[in-house]
């Protein structure tokens, strides 16, 4: 199977990283505070996708600016303690009460 390179024009270059910046930006918060078994992405991932991004030339000043607006974010996240919201609360903190109660097998 042979394989040929795609080259991109500049504009079209400058259009998919203007994409993965976006996309980027709407996923990766998410995906690093993920669910209970952890992060979905790690900072390392995403790290290495805002290098990649860097290293493609000719970005323009509004893109290099973006990315760094997500290194810095990448930069927060990991020094930082987890935010107040983000733990889990207390089963006490369950906003129905059980059914039933306990004691008697009973429902209330």
């Amino acid at each position: 199977m042979n394989r040929t390179l795609i080259t991109l024009s500049g504009s079209s270059q400058a259009a998919l990283a203007d994409r993965d910046i976006a996309h980027i930006t709407r996923i990766m918060r998410p995906a690093l505070h993920g669910d209970l078994g952890g992060p979905i992405f790690p900072a390392a991932y995403w790290r290495q996708r805002l290098f990649q991004l860097l290293d493609t030339a000719g970005s323009s000043h509004a893109q290099l600016c973006a990315v760094d607006s997500l290194l810095l974010q990448l930069d927060q996240f990991e020094s930082g303690p987890p935010l107040a919201w983000d733990r889990l609360a207390p089963a006490a903190a369950a906003l129905f009460p059980p059914p039933y109660s306990t004691d008697a097998g009973q429902f209330a």
